[in-house]
């Protein structure tokens, strides 16, 4: 099972919530994303929040973790926190992007996050997919024609080769200072991202399969 979280954006669009979230999904709502799991005919399992970006009337039912506002985190770790708690290992962030820059780059952070707490997550979007990678190699099948871009995160740079991509590299050193790895495609229906040190995210735009 996954652990779904629906964050607060204002540009989360409640048509595809629906198309990404599964029957058996575990679905917990960060405080305003209560509103747009609502929108969509969502019935999440569990809401968290200080509720800052929600003032309606919280349903009988559904359990609900009520935070102070004066906190040390983001209500989406807080709620990744309770998902990790509870067992989950695989996350999905939804409603994550867009809005205020600070939040969206809390929300990127929050990936290392599940990384460091030995979880996979990634953020998806009408558009976009992101997820954080560590050393190892990545494969990305049927991703032909789609475009990416690659960021040293959390480190000075990251040290990268590709396979299957336009703009090909070779343990190759991308420094955090400088976007070189930004708008290649993927040519190949399978391609590889091997990261030999170093951490980066990864983004893959053009997305159109939820799952």
């Amino acid at each position: 099972m996954r652990c779904v979280i629906i964050s607060g954006s204002p540009q989360t669009n409640s048509d595809f919530l629906k198309q990404a979230i599964n029957n058996d999904d575990y679905v917990i709502c960060a405080d305003g994303g209560y509103k747009y799991a609502c929108l969509a005919g969502i019935t999440p399992d569990l809401i968290v929040g200080d509720f800052d970006s929600y003032d309606g009337v919280l349903p009988d039912g559904i359990n609900a973790v009520r935070l102070s506002p004066e906190k040390d985190d983001t209500d989406t770790i807080h709620a990744i926190t309770l998902g990790i708690e509870k067992g989950f290992s695989n996350f999905v962030l939804l409603g994550a992007l867009g809005g205020r820059t600070d939040h969206t780059y809390a929300n990127i952070s929050a990936l290392e996050y599940l990384s460091n707490h030995s979880c996979t997550g990634i953020i998806l979007s009408e558009t976009e997919r992101i997820e954080f990678l560590t050393r190892g190699e990545y494969s990305f099948n049927n991703m032909r024609g789609k475009t990416f871009s690659l960021f040293a995160f959390g480190c000075s740079d990251v040290c990268v080769s590709y396979e299957g991509a336009k703009y090909s590299l070779n343990k190759y050193n991308i420094k955090s200072c400088f976007p070189l790895g930004i708008s290649n495609i993927f040519i190949s229906d399978t391609a590889r991202i091997n990261i030999y040190d170093g951490n980066a995210i990864l983004i893959i735009n053009t997305f159109d399969n939820p799952n």
